[in-house]
């Protein structure tokens, strides 16, 4: 199953942490994961003006995934079906996890809490160590 890298390990993998040697085996075996707009924005908001080049050239190696309508529904619906339940979703992280369900890709990210949805496969990749 192809796999959408959510922000917590894009940058994780660009601090040479844990999360750093799985994304290049992903590319070793030919699987380049998936990414969405929403990771390439946030990504780059953190990143130093001197970094960038490299962190456009990082994320350049992963396969895009269509921010549309129906991941721009999808995501909608998510947050007013948990906000009816008393549970706040990002905005962000509903628009990553529509972009993961739209490519059929597992998410995989560090933090597992933030993508409650009962239609995504989660990958829990610990970051930060």
């Amino acid at each position: 199953m192809p796999l959408l890298l959510d922000t917590t390990v894009l940058i994780d993998a660009l601090r040479d942490r844990p999360a750093a040697e799985r994304v290049r085996s992903l590319h070793d075996s030919a699987q380049a994961p998936w990414i969405c707009a929403v990771n390439v924005e946030e990504v780059l908001r953190g990143t130093r003006e001197e970094e960038e080049p490299i962190v456009v050239r990082f994320l350049g190696g992963m396969r895009l995934a269509p921010l549309g309508r129906s991941e721009g529904r999808r995501a909608g619906r998510w947050r007013r079906e948990y906000a009816h339940k008393g549970v706040t979703l990002s905005q962000a992280d509903c628009l990553i996890a529509a972009a993961a369900v739209g490519v059929g890709a597992r998410l995989a990210t560090g933090n597992p809490k933030h993508f409650p949805m009962e239609e995504l496969d989660i990958e829990h990749w610990p970051v930060g160590e």
